[in-house]
């Protein structure tokens, strides 16, 4: 069968020969005219007036438009209609478009953006988290507060309390392409739209609005991305709607795509969190109730920020069973870019939360912080059709023992937990990573080395896996099959190298008993399928997978009723490239053949819903996710003491994917995202200055993790159980979990700073060495 095979990306083959098309690969018509935004170069204030006369003089300009020239919906919000297009009156952080400049090409584009001269009247902006809480400056009128028990008298009661704070800070995406769109103007003022995005359907919305037109006027194709991790989730809707409009405008087809410097100074970022908390636990390291206060900065507009926020507070439990919680969430508004989704989608922000809880309980009591965070699991729950063979144990010193019938433990939002298996993971992680050991060989070597300090942590995650959005957690898919055999898929997925399209194609393959080079993988196109959702919230092959194949389901039962027909046969198997049909064996061509000779339809499309989902964002109650994914992480590391500098050593991965539909995609995921989780929290810094200005907006200042920063050794293993729930074939998704399992290398490096001294690091993230350093310092206070 075709899944469960570790297949190579689809276009692994075009992405290393360089041959792979992205949008601004395709061959455009002749008369295409390129696009630049005018930006503000001041972060809040009035706009007093706007020459333009220099831009329209400009070598090359064939038009340039503000947003009174914009003939219908100045907006390109995902959200609220709070995030225009091209500044009005006012400008609202710095690189905010004010002004759309159409030019023959690229270079001319972008060089008449900067003849603007656009006078403001400047205001001093509200910058930081610190500065929107004095201004009351919120997207809702209040915090929102989701409680369980009674938090005030289990932190009362508490025999041990802990009070302190956490700095993280946000993410630039830095996908390696860029954003990019082109317009192509039809007949009867429709538009085809190419965009780099994760959601077709939402650039086929903002386009039809902004047009005046309904979305059966606007087609939106892509066929990949090279990357987007949430970026493109709404980012790309101000480049597709401006293509639109100045192709409408000027007849002419119209291409725009951000230079690194312009895309990283316009478009949002990982939002940064601020978290106090302040918990009770026992003389064992069990917390008995804590209470955290979450301050996001959201930037200038809503976007996507409420249920980023909101996933950080589902997330705030991470793998942890809390008796008693509340948890308070300000979602602020900023002088900022509009923070967006990013991969994780603020579930990071809440783990690493309650990760530094855990952490500062263990030091509290000097125990191992393995011991904590075992000791405050979920009880271990099991379907035991399903449970694994049990692994070595390391003892019951870990809370590892279970009972026959464990009561069922639910959230802080009130949503049983009934399939946990980090007990079992965490147990064979720490054996086969001999953390024990190692552990103790790194206590040894930090006593005789005044200035290299090594750290080891484990961490684990928990993540829910669904749209927190309801409605989103739907798909479609259109498949044909030829009268030669040949299979053509479509779905609502869209492809930013995580192979999404091939672990389809191998489930469209398996449901036809064929190999899977007979199914042709097309772009994403809303002409084909409609109301996509977007690729995000790691649920693009549970979706997109089962819509698949419903639809070859569908067209294989037609099949085999024109075979059982035709052949009076009860029984029909496809298998292996073949049908066998009672004592017939024909080929999957031949099979189809036949079936179109007698008019049976090889047509059909496919539809899915996630279902058990019941979830009041407000209220903080339901049940949001349809199952957890789990894993679990050893990151080693050494600092220089002297310097701040550090390196990871080593780590180790044990992830849960369930049935993996492609364990060689699931691998890479895996490693990928614990790469990007770990740069998020150490060397990837954005810096604004006083005046809003993000210093930090290029590869020379803005560092990404690069080869020489991944672990040296670096040891990944998938664990082999089915999911419980029934997802396609039984697999986990396995796009955003393993980002989180980074928050173990940031836990090594205070684990490395705490053998200075007897004072807990109290580290903030990203955990720089100029950090790094001040943390040493303080250590040694």
């Amino acid at each position: 069968m075709s899944v469960a095979k570790p297949l190579p990306h689809d276009a692994a083959r075009l992405h290393v020969t360089g041959s792979a098309r992205y949008v601004d690969d395709l061959p455009v018509p002749a008369q295409t005219l390129h696009l630049a935004f005018g930006m503000s170069e001041i972060a809040a204030g009035q706009i007093v007036s706007t020459d333009l006369a220099d831009v329209r003089a400009a070598d090359g300009v064939v038009a340039v438009m503000t947003a009174a020239d914009l003939p219908f919906a100045n907006d390109v919000s995902p959200s609220a209609h709070d995030e225009p297009l091209l500044a009005t009156d006012r400008v609202h952080y710095v690189g905010q478009p004010i002004f759309l400049v159409v030019a023959k090409s690229h270079l001319a584009a972008r060089k008449a953006a900067r003849l603007g001269k656009i006078d403001i009247a400047e205001e001093k902006p509200i910058l930081s988290i610190e500065e929107a809480l004095a201004a009351n400056s919120r997207f809702e009128d209040e915090p929102r507060v989701w409680t369980k028990g009674d938090v005030s008298a289990a932190l009362e009661s508490a025999p041990r309390r802990l009070k302190g704070r956490i700095e993280i800070g946000g993410q630039e995406h830095f996908y390696l392409e860029g954003q990019a769109a082109l317009a192509l103007p039809q007949e009867g003022g429709d538009m085809v739209v190419h965009a780099s995005t994760q959601h077709p359907t939402e650039i086929q919305h903002k386009v039809a609005e902004a047009l005046g037109v309904p979305m059966n006027a606007v087609r939106c194709e892509i066929r990949r991305m090279g990357g987007g991790f949430g970026g493109k989730e709404s980012q790309g809707n101000a480049l597709a709607v401006a293509c639109a409009v100045a192709a409408r405008e000027t007849g002419r087809p119209c291409k725009m795509r951000y230079d690194r410097d312009d895309d990283m100074m316009i478009t949002g970022k990982r939002h940064d969190f601020r978290i106090d908390y302040d918990v009770g636990f026992d003389d064992a390291g069990r917390v008995t109730g804590v209470d955290f206060i979450q301050a996001t900065r959201c930037g200038w507009a809503m976007d996507l920020s409420l249920p980023v926020a909101d996933r950080a507070m589902l997330h705030a439990d991470n793998a942890y069973h809390l008796p008693s919680a509340r948890i308070t969430s300000h979602r602020l508004k900023t002088n900022t870019q509009s923070a967006t989704a990013f991969r994780g989608f603020g579930g990071p922000q809440g783990v690493l939360g309650i990760e530094r809880v855990m952490d500062a309980i263990a030091h509290d009591l000097s125990l191992d912080p393995a011991i904590v965070r075992q000791r405050n699991y979920y009880t271990a729950m099991h379907n035991d059709a399903t449970k694994p063979a049990q692994s070595k144990s390391r003892g019951t010193r870990f809370g590892a023992a279970h009972s026959p019938k464990p009561a069922t433990q639910v959230t802080p939002y009130g949503m049983p937990v009934t399939d946990f298996i980090l007990h079992e993971m965490t147990e064979a992680l720490l054996v086969t990573a001999d953390y024990d050991a190692r552990r103790a060989a790194i206590a040894e070597w930090n006593a005789n080395n005044p200035f290299l300090k090594k750290g080891i942590a484990f961490s684990p995650v928990k993540f829910g896996i669904s749209f927190t959005l309801t409605h989103l957690n739907q798909a479609g898919a259109l498949v044909h099959v030829y009268q030669d055999g040949s299979i053509h898929m479509n779905h609502g997925g869209t492809e930013m190298g995580q192979g999404l399209f091939q672990k389809v194609a191998q489930i469209a393959a398996a449901r036809f008993g064929v190999d899977v080079a007979a199914v042709k993988i097309t772009a994403t196109d809303t002409g084909k399928v409609p109301n996509t959702s977007a690729t995000a919230a790691s649920s693009g092959t549970d979706l997109n997978g089962m819509a698949v194949a419903a639809a070859c389901d569908e067209i294989r039962e037609r099949i085999s009723d024109c075979l059982k027909m035709l052949y009076q046969a009860v029984e029909v198997v496809f298998a292996d490239g073949y049908v066998t049909v009672g004592d017939e064996r024909l080929t999957f061509a031949a099979a189809a053949g036949l079936a179109y000779e007698n008019r049976v339809s090889l047509s059909a499309t496919g539809f899915y819903k996630t279902p058990d989902l019941s979830w009041d964002r407000i209220k903080g109650k339901g049940r949001p996710f349809f199952y957890f994914a789990q894993g679990c992480a050893v990151t080693e590391v050494v600092i220089d003491t002297l310097t701040g500098e550090n390196r990871i050593l080593r780590t180790d991965i044990l992830h849960d994917a369930g049935t993996s539909l492609n364990p060689a995609l699931d691998l890479g995921q895996i490693e990928g995202g614990y790469v990007q989780g770990a740069g998020w929290l150490t060397t990837e810094e954005l810096v604004w200055d006083d005046k809003g200005h993000l210093r930090t907006h290029a590869p020379a200042t803005y560092k990404i993790p690069a080869c020489s920063d991944r672990p040296q050794q670096f040891n990944v293993a998938l664990w082999d159980q089915p999911n419980p729930a029934q997802t396609i074939y039984r697999s986990k998704a396995v796009g955003e979990p393993p980002l989180m399992l980074g928050i173990s290398a940031y836990l090594a490096l205070s684990d490395a700073i705490s053998a200075c001294g007897d004072v807990y690091p109290s580290l903030d993230a990203p955990a720089t060495p100029e950090r790094i350093l001040k943390a040493v310092d303080r250590v040694r206070l």
